[in-house]
């Protein structure tokens, strides 16, 4: 292909500023494919676009940009730093658009259109695939696209309108956010059939005085409510382990290491065949809430994932009910 024409460096005057450039969907869709596919070839594949467009559609961006985004030989394409700066934000960029375009598209109805919902890794894990099952089966043209997040970023994913709606777990209640209470979440002990303390129904807290203890760590808020329970009650216990997921909790009191406290969501669905896990009393609940912002409505398809969620959180509240 012939010569490229030359495209000014950032600092070179006259290159375009930032409110003169007059980009277009097409030139960063075709960017895109090239960066993905470093061939112009497969990028107009791709792109069903003839490979003499490709390049006029890439020449045209840089011109825009005032940068070079590619080094292309005979042999291969290569991306700048501009190039690989740019191509590691369009992903985001372009799908955020292309869902709210298709949000836009499907206003009014409640039969299309996408819907983000963020959780927390617990809920996440044991609670939303029952919701997304529940959706997929009610709502199989909605798209549900699930967000994990630690839960301050949930609760900001929801204040800066990222996500319709969220799940988390006994969250602050500020006056931007309506919090509907859907489950309680009770802290139970875990330990092996053998252990003592399996032949009663419910354990005192008490109980656990001087116990070896497996917990989650404290970057986990039910760490931070176990630890404030056990010093309400002026126990003192044997800190064998702390770890960052429930899975290494379970297997460490699976070997023999110690006991646990953990949050009844934290159970795997299937149960722990080589476990018990017993109630602890008094009991100690954490509740979990649906969040959206105060005084905004959401969009008839997120009005609809809403109440089908509801309803799946609300249906395995009470087969947990019916199973205690």
């Amino acid at each position: 292909m012939g010569a490229r024409p030359s495209v000014m460096s950032p600092g070179e005057a006259g290159a375009p500023r930032a409110a003169d450039r007059t980009l277009t969907l097409r030139q960063l869709r075709v960017f895109r494919a090239i960066a993905r596919r470093l061939s112009f070839t497969r990028a107009g594949e791709e792109m069903q676009m003839t490979q003499p467009s490709v390049s006029r559609a890439l020449i045209e961006l840089e011109a825009q940009l005032g940068v070079r985004l590619l080094e292309r030989t005979t042999r291969e394409v290569v991306l700048t730093d501009a190039g690989r700066s740019l191509a590691a934000r369009l992903d985001h960029v372009l799908d955020d658009l292309d869902a709210a375009l298709e949000d836009i598209a499907g206003l009014g109805r409640i039969d299309c259109g996408t819907v983000r919902v963020a959780t927390t890794a617990t809920l996440s894990a044991n609670v939303m695939p029952a919701c997304i099952a529940a959706c997929a089966a009610s709502a199989p043209e909605i798209r549900f696209v699930l967000l994990d997040r630690a839960q301050d970023d949930v609760l900001q994913a929801v204040r800066q309108g990222e996500v319709d709606f969220a799940l988390a777990i006994d969250p602050p209640s500020p006056q931007d956010l309506h919090c509907e209470t859907v489950l309680r979440d009770q802290l139970v002990a875990v330990m092996p059939r053998g252990h003592r303390l399996a032949a009663h129904g419910s354990i005192d807290w008490t109980a656990l005085d001087g116990a070896p203890l497996v917990l989650l760590d404290r970057a986990f808020e039910s760490r931070r409510l176990i630890d404030r329970t056990l010093a309400q009650h002026d126990l003192q216990f044997d800190l064998r382990q702390e770890v960052g997921h429930p899975t290494a909790v379970f297997s460490l009191v699976e070997a023999g290491v110690g006991i646990s406290v953990m949050p009844a969501l934290s159970l795997p669905p299937a149960g722990l065949p080589t476990l018990v896990t017993r109630p602890l009393a008094p009991p100690v609940l954490r509740a979990v809430m649906m969040i959206r912002r105060r005084n905004r409505a959401l969009s008839p398809t997120a009005e609809r994932v809403w109440s089908l969620v509801r309803q799946a959180v609300a249906s395995r509240a009470d087969q947990a009910a019916a199973g205690q």
